[in-house]
């Protein structure tokens, strides 16, 4: 798939939907009946159990793997912070790069209790997005390359890909491209984000509501709305997920900016997401209203907003608690103990 990436055109990725592998439920299946086999009542360990199913059916292995976790985090800059939607200049952004680098964020202590490889992906910093309450924050094409790279981060051998994101106004992103796919207000959508008091918070809500209503003729398509209201690093990740998938890799998502970049594939082709688990409930409370559309709940909700793939990257030592007690719990018959009714 890496050998054929889209390069401008959006019916490119129209096209990769129609390749979407789905499950592999024969693997499902026995480490469903594993599950069934081990010396503890049925389904007793809740979601511990679902999710090494999970991840047997997308890893087509019974017996599914934690060994190489990878984190990937996209940083890019938004137009739209010229309208004073964050509490965070956009040099913030570029300056978090360098923290990632030397190693002082969260997302790397995280990774390191994870044994999990970072990396950090720079979506041209020093072009931000257009400010899309004035005009369509990319074309077509800059979205097309920005999806294509972050397909690039979905590398071989990886057992799971956690994805997150940084860039300052990235939640007046996310809120826009969530009211534009399910409508409500725009104060449904927004919330405080880095920590905006009451007049940013006004205005992030009427940047949302200008905008959307700006584009409203073009917000048919997913794809338009990620186009027109995104950014460089939303439709990475976007890209990372839709690769993920051809490439048969679970994903952990992190927060609300993690996820709308999925809303947009899931808008697309509600398969789309099957591989996908999202980490964390984000204290935005935008976030619990998408899980709702989607359809899904987070694993769990520790009150973390902060992005930059920490929640995603924390639920990796569950995904890792969830594959030992699969593959290295003894069976009722191993261990000679008696089964229910026995």
């Amino acid at each position: 798939m890496m050998d054929r990436l889209p390069e401008s055109s959006f019916d490119e990725i129209r096209a990769l939907f129609e390749e979407l592998p789905g499950p592999d439920l024969v693997s499902g299946a026995a480490a469903a009946s594993r599950q069934l086999e081990l010396t503890k009542p049925p389904g007793s360990l809740g979601r511990l159990e679902t999710l090494a199913e999970w991840l047997a059916t997308w890893q087509g292995r019974e017996r599914p793997l934690v060994e190489r976790p990878y984190v990937a985090v996209f940083a890019g800059n938004h137009g739209v912070a010229a309208q004073g939607v964050s509490a965070y200049p956009a040099a913030v952004t570029q300056q978090m790069m360098q923290n990632f680098i030397d190693g002082g964020a969260a997302v790397n202590q995280l990774c390191a209790v994870a044994d999990a490889d970072l990396r950090v992906y720079e979506m041209a910093l020093d072009q931000p997005t257009h400010d899309f309450c004035r005009e369509p924050a990319m074309d077509e094409a800059d979205c097309v390359r920005a999806m294509s790279y972050g397909m690039m981060a979905v590398e071989q051998d990886i057992d799971v890909l956690a994805l997150g994101e940084m860039g300052i106004a990235n939640t007046t992103s996310a809120a826009a491209i969530c009211h534009a796919l399910y409508g409500g207000r725009p104060e449904d959508w927004v919330g405080r984000g880095t920590g905006v008091d009451d007049a940013t918070l006004l205005r992030k809500i009427d940047a949302v509501r200008r905008a959307v209503t700006l584009h409203k003729g073009a917000l048919g398509d997913p794809l338009e709305v990620l186009r027109c209201l995104g950014g460089q690093e939303i439709a990475a990740i976007a890209g990372a997920i839709l690769a993920a998938r051809l490439a048969r890799v679970p994903v952990l998502l992190d927060g609300y900016t993690c996820t709308a970049a999925a809303a947009v594939l899931h808008a697309t082709d509600r398969r789309s997401l099957d591989h996908c688990v999202v980490a964390h409930l984000s204290a935005e409370p935008g976030h619990r209203r998408l899980l709702e559309q989607l359809g899904t709940q987070a694993l769990f909700d520790l009150g973390m907003r902060l992005g930059e793939a920490s929640g995603a990257a924390l639920a990796i030592l569950m995904l890792k608690a969830a594959v030992a007690c699969h593959n290295g719990m003894a069976t009722f018959t191993e261990a000679g103990v008696s089964g229910k009714g026995a």
